[in-house]
């Protein structure tokens, strides 16, 4: 038997209604480790371990600086060897803040491997802050195989930003000029 009209329509109300209610529980229901992942994903392709850890940095940034994602007063800079692993750092930074090159926030500069830094600066205050990776962080996911990558990454959304880098913050008085 076929519903009539009226039923149909409710039916189908119900139906949508249904998926909508159980889309809005999922996302309610998301840990912030799925959203991390998928964010970096979205920029990078894949959310192995340094994206992420960039992802950490520019996050943590945000906080610390008081800015919002896309605010036209960030500035990122990231300094590394032009080498996978190092400029995947950059992909999540640029996840978590929203800094582009398009909006000239953002940009890549190369530099031997022990000069390695990612800088994020609030250009209204002055204030910035310089991420290093920590060593430690480094030795344990440095040179995985492509399959490990996720897992890895993953696990590094679950760790403490202690664990992955060190932070220096300079005020104002301490922060050197950039050209953004």
């Amino acid at each position: 038997m076929v519903p009539s009209r009226p039923h149909l329509l409710v039916s189908i109300c119900l139906l949508f209604l249904a998926g909508v209610g159980e889309s809005v529980f999922a996302q309610q229901n998301n840990s912030s480790t799925d959203v991390t992942l998928k964010a970096v994903a979205s920029i990078h392709g894949m959310a192995g371990p340094f994206a992420v850890a960039g992802y950490r940095m520019g996050a943590r940034a945000l906080r610390d600086l008081n800015l919002q994602r896309g605010d036209f007063a960030l500035s990122v800079v990231h300094e590394s060897p032009a080498e996978v692993q190092w400029s995947c750092v950059v992909d999540g930074v640029q996840a978590a803040t929203g800094a582009s090159l398009g909006k000239l926030n953002l940009r890549f500069e190369t530099v031997p491997i022990n000069q390695m830094v990612t800088i994020i600066k609030n250009r209204k205050t002055g204030e910035e802050l310089r991420f290093k990776l920590k060593p430690e962080f480094v030795r344990a996911f440095l040179n995985l195989t492509e399959d490990q990558l996720a897992s890895a990454g993953a696990k590094v959304a679950d760790l403490s930003d202690s664990t992955i880098f060190i932070e220096e913050h300079l005020g104002k008085e301490h922060a050197k000029p950039q050209g953004n």
